[in-house]
Formats: C-alpha cells, sequence, structure tokens
C-alpha cells in the first residue's frame, strides 16, 4: 500500500480539502452527462420539475429506445450523492424505468437542464469545535 497523497477525485467525486473544511462535488461527471445526452448548450431551468406537470404511466407513446432513459435516470441517480436536490425528481423519474414514454424523457431532459444551472454545487462539510 502507498501513501498517494490527499485525495482530489475518487469515482467521480472532487474532492477539495482545506484545514477548516472539505467540499465535494460531482462538476465534471455532471459536464460529461450532459455532453453524452448532448445538452452541455442546453437553457438552464431553475427548477428540476414542473410545477403541476402530470406524469402517469400510460399518458404518452413508449419511448423505441428505452436504454437511454434508464442510462440517463441512472447517472442521476449516481448524481444524488452530492446533489440531495435532485433525489424527489430522480425517485420520480425512476418508477417508469420499465415501460418510459417521451413524457417522461421530456421531464429527464428538464432535470438535465436544471442540472446545468448548479453544476458548481456541491456539499460543503465544515469543521466545528464542538459537537452538539
Amino acid at each position: 500500500m502507498s501513501d498517494l497523497g490527499i485525495m482530489n477525485y475518487f469515482l467521480g467525486i472532487e474532492i477539495h480539502q482545506c484545514s477548516s473544511s472539505i467540499f465535494i462535488s460531482q462538476r465534471k461527471y455532471v459536464v460529461d452527462i450532459l455532453k453524452k445526452f448532448k445538452l452541455e448548450l442546453c437553457k438552464e431551468v431553475a427548477t428540476s420539475l414542473a410545477q403541476n406537470e402530470k406524469i402517469s404511466k400510460n399518458n404518452c407513446e413508449k419511448l423505441e429506445e428505452p436504454s437511454a432513459y434508464r442510462c440517463l435516470v441512472g447517472s442521476l441517480l449516481y448524481l444524488t450523492a452530492t446533489k440531495p436536490d435532485l433525489m424527489f425528481p430522480t425517485g420520480l423519474l425512476s418508477r417508469f424505468m420499465s415501460s418510459p414514454n417521451n413524457v417522461h424523457m421530456g421531464v429527464a431532459n428538464r432535470v438535465l437542464k436544471y442540472i446545468r444551472g448548479t453544476t458548481d454545487l456541491g456539499i460543503w462539510y465544515q469543521r466545528h469545535e464542538e459537537l452538539n
């Protein structure tokens, strides 16, 4: 076993350490996902889900290539490690993995547009002397 120094990047998670805090994010992973789904230049949206949008199993025709939807939802699930605000939309989208349709893919693309605006966000762990 060898000491490789302070960890900076591990399994798609970027780690920035200093004496008083640790910041983790998945900026590079987000950029890679946006490139993979050809949304790196898309317009950002402020919320991950549209207000009052109804999502059900049988409201549109099924996708011809459901594997792209499954890959996208799997990528979103991995992003929840540093972006807890994606838990609800990702959980909602994962309900339709067996038979996704065009509406589901549209909602998933909206989540990607939201992520584009939050690329640099992550989780910041700050050191405190007292633990309550």
